[in-house]
């Protein structure tokens, strides 16, 4: 039971003292007499709260930065119209700063044996599950002088995906990747290549790939072409570890890492590869495996969504026994994690032959461009200090990835905004060279 604001106000013109005392209220309510008259009847005539039905119903799932409605439908079974204020409640995080207040709240009215539905529009601002808290419901009878007080719990769970904003660069990497396959047909046969068909040839093709039989028996002579061999294995590799928690910009890397790793799959399955997942740290944090063409961005986006940094350091040797227990032939690994000196060359590079042997490798690092935007500055002895120190991290990651490219891994390292188009470029490239 609780005193409303309007209640208060009359108490506090009365003259006559009474004392009203309900076991479970912890005040004492001085009101005069016909107040405490009216107070009665208006509380009896507000109708009960936990007798309500709630339920849910609506969206389980929405992108980062968008929005989504959950439904939630009240019950009056009561003899008694309804009358309340609902507070809808949600972890902070359901919300953008400053509207989880007229988000959450609603105000109600439901006659006697019907039912009425509520809506809250959420917008979250993390990836993960976002799970619906109590409903308060304060149920007021008609003069407003006392109310009913109740919570609900009615479980709801919405799954909030990454965003994969690297998505509009997809219609021209597609573009690319049908110039490959079969309009323009590569010349040259490498190791992930498979015959396509014969033309004529034109000065400027390489004379190795003649066709001697197929020209003997024709006036012309004929050139082999090659495309680049389809349902390939690639097996993405998320860095969960604790370099992955460091943030660029407004994100951690893990989350540019993700949108990275979802236009390569959109590109890969479009391309007739086979395309799988492992988030590892110390242990397998998320493994997609199997899946079909359609089905592959659908599963890296629902098991990448409850994905968060581990602030442990990554066990390289556990990472790379499970990449090759994933990958079991020939396949792209591609590796999304850091380029710091210290983890790849005392984690990645001592086990980096284990995967060179059997695959071909793709290391994928984000890089911080306020670091480039340091290296540029002047005017004074601070900014000074900044180039230098900004300029020294660049060497060392320039000189940790020419020690991976002397191994055989290419290596990508670009800005947030950039790492996902450069790796598609990356991938591109080794199709067009055959490496696949």
């Amino acid at each position: 039971m609780a005193l409303t604001g309007r209640a208060a106000l009359l108490a506090a013109l009365g003259t006559l003292p009474v004392g009203i005392w309900e076991p479970g209220w912890t005040g004492i309510l001085a009101v005069n007499a016909p107040l405490a008259l009216a107070c009665a009847c208006d509380f009896a005539l507000a109708a009960p709260v936990r007798r309500l039905g709630l339920t849910r119903s609506g969206d389980t799932s929405v992108r980062l930065g968008e929005s989504v409605d959950v439904t939630l439908t009240v019950t009056n079974p009561s003899g008694r119209p309804l009358r309340a204020r609902v507070r809808d409640a949600w972890p902070p995080s359901s919300w953008e700063r400053g509207t989880e207040k007229a988000a959450s709240r609603h105000s109600l009215t439901v006659p006697p044996g019907e039912r009425r539905r509520l809506t809250t529009r959420l917008r979250p601002t993390r990836r993960g599950d976002r799970q619906a808290d109590r409903v308060t419901i304060r149920s007021y009878g008609p003069l407003g002088l006392f109310a009913r007080q109740g919570t609900h719990k009615v479980p709801w769970t919405v799954r909030v995906l990454p965003p994969f904003t690297s998505r509009k660069h997809l219609p021209s990497k597609l573009a690319r990747l049908r110039e490959l396959d079969g309009r323009t047909s590569v010349l040259t046969r490498g190791e992930g290549t498979e015959f396509d068909s014969l033309r004529d040839y034109v000065p400027g093709d390489d004379t190795r790939s003649i066709d001697w039989r197929a020209t003997a028996r024709q006036s012309t002579v004929a050139v082999r072409t090659w495309r680049p061999e389809r349902n390939r294995h690639i097996l993405l590799v998320l860095d969960t570890g604790r370099t992955s928690a460091g943030r660029v910009g407004d994100a951690p890397r893990l989350d540019a890492a993700m949108d990275a790793a979802l236009l390569l799959a959109a590109l890969a399955s479009r391309a007739g590869d086979r395309v799988d997942l492992l988030a590892y740290d110390r242990r397998v944090r998320a493994l997609v495996q199997g899946r079909a063409a359609r089905e592959v961005l659908p599963s890296l986006v629902n098991a990448m969504a409850t994905l968060e940094p581990e602030l442990v350091e990554t066990d390289a040797r556990g990472l790379a026994a499970t990449a090759l227990r994933s990958a079991p032939r020939s396949s792209l690994i591609v590796l999304l994690t850091t380029l710091d000196a210290a983890p790849v060359e005392e984690g990645l590079l001592p086990v980096l032959s284990q995967l060179t042997q059997r695959h071909t490798v793709l290391l994928a690092s984000v890089a911080d461009p306020h670091i480039a935007g340091m290296a540029t500055a002047r005017g004074d002895t601070d900014a000074v200090y900044e180039a230098a120190a900004a300029a020294q991290a660049q060497a060392e990651r320039t000189r940790t990835a020419e020690q991976l490219r002397r191994r055989g891994v290419t290596v990508v390292d670009a800005t947030p905004a950039e790492l996902a188009p450069a790796l598609a470029d990356a991938y591109l490239a080794l199709k067009a060279a055959g490496r696949l």
